[in-house]
């Protein structure tokens, strides 16, 4: 079994085999190759394995999310969408959603299970932001998905609504999406929440709950943050899942920032405390 050691500030037993790395990886999404990193943990496994979705346009990656997963036993998959840092394609919501999907698929692949020791039949997603969003609407469309986290998620079916509202919302949404674009390429502020408002109810996450409701799900919210408010983007999606039920729920909500920048010890030990309890425990 893995070491009862503090993953957050413990390296790993010395003399494990095969060695911890940390591979550069590509796989194919809607004919683009994806760029992503994989942190594999030490020992022979096979390693259960968290893919962590990040956010619009993705300053915020969660590599130390990753590093303490990897030390508790937990591969796990950073990746960049299509059209984003430098990876070929277009940007899209849709896009999103689908290079998630794929990076699943990447990770469940045999060839990726025998070359990294990974188990195909355990995995998580782990979203901040929109990779919230994106870690939740894929989790509901793929029931094998063992569990499901997501911090300051972004309600794309609450943004939709608050476009239809208010003329002065939707031009604020378009002047926050077009502020963020360097990174990105193929798309414009208006063509983004042109696609949110398309999708409207069909993105909403607190429509998600049925197809959840027999899942492990994290909810993390964050009370001081002016990107995803709590009032608009957490309450009501956890009210929703409550009153489903969704029978394995977890919530939380910390007084920080959007890129919980004063709460990455208690993001960590929140997300491996919820791995713990709900999910099968990892073997070297």
């Amino acid at each position: 079994m893995v070491s009862a050691a503090d993953p957050l500030v413990t390296d790993p037993p010395a003399g494990l085999a095969p060695a911890a790395s940390t591979p550069a990886v590509a796989f194919d999404s809607g004919g683009v190759s994806l760029l992503g990193v994989l942190h594999v943990p030490a020992g022979p496994g096979p390693h259960p394995v968290v893919v962590l979705t990040h956010g619009f346009p993705g300053n915020e990656r969660n590599f130390d999310v990753a590093q303490s997963l990897r030390r508790a036993g937990y591969a796990a998959l950073v990746f960049h969408y299509r059209g984003s840092w430098g990876v070929g394609g277009t940007y899209s919501w849709a896009n999103v959603l689908a290079d998630t999907a794929a990076a699943v698929a990447f990770v469940r692949d045999p060839a990726s299970a025998q070359r990294y020791r990974l188990d195909s039949d355990r995995v998580v997603l782990v979203g901040h932001s929109f990779g919230g969003f994106a870690a939740l609407m894929t989790a509901a469309a793929d029931p094998s998905i063992a569990a499901v986290a997501s911090a300051a998620a972004f309600d794309s079916g609450a943004g939709a609504a608050a476009c239809r509202r208010s003329s002065a919302d939707r031009q604020a949404y378009v002047e926050a999406f077009e502020a963020e674009l360097l990174p990105l390429r193929g798309t414009s502020g208006e063509a983004l929440v042109a696609e949110m408002e398309a999708a409207g109810e069909d993105w909403s996450l607190a429509a998600l709950a049925g197809r959840l409701a027999t899942r492990p799900v994290l909810l993390i919210g964050t009370g001081h943050d002016t990107v995803t408010p709590a009032p608009m983007h957490y309450e009501p999606v956890l009210a929703a899942y409550r009153a489903h039920p969704v029978e394995r729920l977890e919530h939380h909500l910390f007084p920080t920032d959007h890129a919980l920048s004063d709460h990455r010890v208690a993001l960590t030990r929140t997300i491996l405390a919820f791995l713990t309890t709900h999910f099968t425990k990892p073997t070297d």
